[in-house]
């Protein structure tokens, strides 16, 4: 403050702050031009502000290829007959997933495990969605020994993320060039399945009204890619609330539901007594409103993504006003898929984890990262402030 400054030393302390920063850090003045001009000319900085600008070469790329596609809206293809892929164990967790895509459907869909030859052509279309409705455990090796007669189908791949079904598949596309905008992806964590007998239903909520008197709406589905419109079509003709948009769009939504799915189980798993969501909403809110804003800081600086505004409320209202019959649960089958990186990064989640496999018995294969301190904000039952238990 109110240093002399050598007009020559000024391109030199530029240089020098980004190479002591490192290249992918860039710290611009806060001045404007006219005013560091006019205090050049006295001689004087009153005050110089530098903050950080974090950039990611991924997100960079993403941005400048849906500016060059020059789209401003998506292209929609219509719903029709479909292909559902289904895991060859009879005992795997994701076929209520199958039946709920099944029952969605008009009866004309073929259901194939990924060792079953693919059909050209359904009815009169030679394109057509194909529905991977396969564990995240098994959707790696899926991929990676995609038969040949598939191989010419791959941008018709839909794949599944959310929920404790599906959970967070991201990594494992991106290790095969599948998370891009072009490939359909669909959030499903907005639809109940029933079953086989039964037919899904909308979980979506309204929860109030906008600033510009429009609709809140907590936990719907949303689809991007391809097929997106098909999907949309096919859930909304069930009743199903389906949101469309780009990839960059979808992916923020499918992080606000991967971090509900993580903090809100977490949080009630490791009680003495069985505890919903909803309970967790109700109850933990402090606990579980610190451990999603951990999150959210851990998303930005890893992976650029930044949750839609409005994220906390839209997910502790969803959580209280659909998730009050669903127990809180840490399962170590799907361990790897709702507690991925970045996830991880949180001091809170982590000792949360810790004591859950210390503690509690919970998760005893799985791998944590090490934590010396355990939860200080955590406490035992549900006790309100009224004193209602």
């Amino acid at each position: 403050r109110n240093t002399k400054l050598n007009h020559q030393m000024i391109p030199f302390l530029l240089f020098a702050a980004v190479i002591f920063n490192g290249i992918d850090q860039i710290y611009p003045f806060s001045l404007s031009p006219a005013l560091l001009n006019e205090n050049l000319q006295y001689g004087t900085l009153s005050r110089t502000s530098l903050q950080a600008t974090w950039s990611n070469g991924q997100a960079v790329k993403e941005y400048q290829d849906f500016l060059a596609s020059g789209k401003q809206e998506i292209d929609k293809e219509n719903d029709g007959a479909s292909v559902i892929v289904k895991s060859a164990d009879p005992a795997s967790r994701a076929t209520p997933m199958v039946d709920a895509l099944v029952s969605l459907g008009n009866g004309d869909d073929i259901v194939l495990t990924p060792t079953s030859p693919m059909p050209q052509m359904i009815g009169n279309r030679e394109s057509f969605p194909i529905y991977v409705a396969l564990p995240p455990n098994e959707l790696e090796d899926f991929i990676k020994n995609l038969p040949d007669d598939w191989r010419p189908k791959r941008e018709d791949l839909v794949f599944l993320s959310g929920g404790s079904i599906c959970g967070v598949i991201e990594p494992t596309l991106k290790k095969f060039g599948y998370a891009r905008d072009s490939m359909t992806q669909v959030l499903v964590g907005g639809f109940t399945t029933p079953g086989p007998i039964g037919k899904p239903r909308d979980l979506s909520c309204n929860i109030g009204l906008d600033s510009n008197g429009e609709d809140k709406i907590a936990g719907e589905c949303a689809a991007c890619g391809k097929w997106s419109g098909a999907i949309q079509e096919r859930l909304e003709s069930n009743g199903i609330r389906c949101k469309t948009g780009f990839y960059r769009e979808w992916r923020r939504m499918m992080w606000e539901r991967a971090s509900l799915d993580a903090v809100f189980n977490l949080i009630g798993a490791v009680r003495d007594e069985p505890t919903t969501p909803k309970d967790v909403a109700m109850y933990y809110e402090p606990e579980a409103s610190d451990m999603l804003w951990q999150v959210t800081g851990a998303l930005r600086g890893m992976l650029a993504v930044t949750l839609l505004y409005g994220f906390e409320e839209r997910l502790f209202c969803f959580a209280e006003q659909r998730l009050g019959e669903q127990q809180c649960v840490i399962d170590e089958e799907t361990f790897p898929y709702v507690f991925c990186p970045p996830f991880d990064q949180s001091k809170l989640i982590v000792e949360y984890l810790n004591y859950a496999k210390d503690e509690k018995g919970m998760i005893p294969n799985a791998y944590i990262p090490p934590c010396s301190s355990k939860p200080s904000l955590m406490r035992q039952g549900n006790l309100r402030a009224d004193g209602v238990i």
